[in-house]
C-alpha cells in the first residue's frame, strides 16, 4: 500500500517498516551501551510512542521497567500549545537512571512539561528518546540523547501516529499528501 486515505486526507509511505526497525535497533544499541549493568525506567508517553516503545523495549538487555503517561497537545494536525495531562505518573522514579519514550518531538512544548514534571520527582538521571524529531520547529533548549530520525514539518500517521484515532496500526509511516 503507498497511499492511505483518512477522512479528508490522503497519505503517502514515508518511512517503511524496515527502515523504522533499523532506527530502533540503532538507539537500543546505544542504550544498553549507555546503561550497562544499569537498571532503567521506562517512561512512555502516550498514545503515540506505543509502538516505538513496544519494539525498543524488546531489545533492551537487562534490568528495565516500563510505566506510561498520556499527555496531550494537539487537536486534530495542529499543536495547541497548551499540555494536558490524562493519565499520570504511578511508579516512584526517585534516584532511578529515567528515559522517556516519545514518537515526535516538534516544538519541544509537550516534552518541556514533561521534564519539569518528573525533574520534580528527582530522578538520578532523565534522558529522552525520540523516534522522530523536527528540528526546525524545536523552540526550546533541552537536549534530546537518542533521535532516531530527524523529519520536515510533515504531518505523519501509521506505527503509532494518527490522524483524528486513525492509522496508528499501520506498519510503514506515510506523510500527508501535498
Amino acid at each position: 500500500m503507498e497511499e492511505y486515505k483518512i477522512k479528508d486526507r490522503v497519505f503517502c509511505k514515508y518511512i517503511p517498516s524496515d527502515e523504522l526497525e533499523t532506527i530502533t535497533n540503532k538507539i537500543s544499541k546505544q542504550i544498553n551501551i549507555d546503561y550497562k549493568d544499569k537498571e532503567i525506567m521506562f517512561i512512555v508517553v502516550l498514545n503515540g510512542a506505543f509502538m516505538f516503545a513496544s519494539d525498543l523495549f524488546k531489545k533492551i538487555e537487562g534490568k528495565a521497567k516500563i510505566s506510561f503517561v498520556k499527555l496531550s497537545s494537539y487537536s486534530g494536525n495542529q499543536t495547541t500549545g497548551k499540555v494536558r495531562e490524562l493519565i499520570g505518573l504511578n511508579e516512584d522514579i526517585k534516584d532511578k537512571d529515567v528515559i522517556i519514550v516519545e514518537d515526535i518531538i516538534d516544538t519541544g512544548i509537550t516534552m518541556e512539561n514533561l521534564l519539569k514534571k518528573l525533574s520534580s520527582y528527582k530522578p538520578k538521571t532523565l534522558e529522552i528518546a525520540t523516534l522522530m524529531f523536527k528540528p526546525h520547529r524545536f523552540m526550546k533548549d533541552y537536549p534530546i540523547k537518542y533521535i532516531g530520525k530527524d523529519i520536515e514539518d510533515e504531518f505523519i500517521i501509521g506505527y503509532g501516529f494518527d490522524y483524528d484515532g486513525y492509522g496508528r496500526n499501520l506498519k510503514d509511516i506515510y506523510q500527508e499528501k501535498k
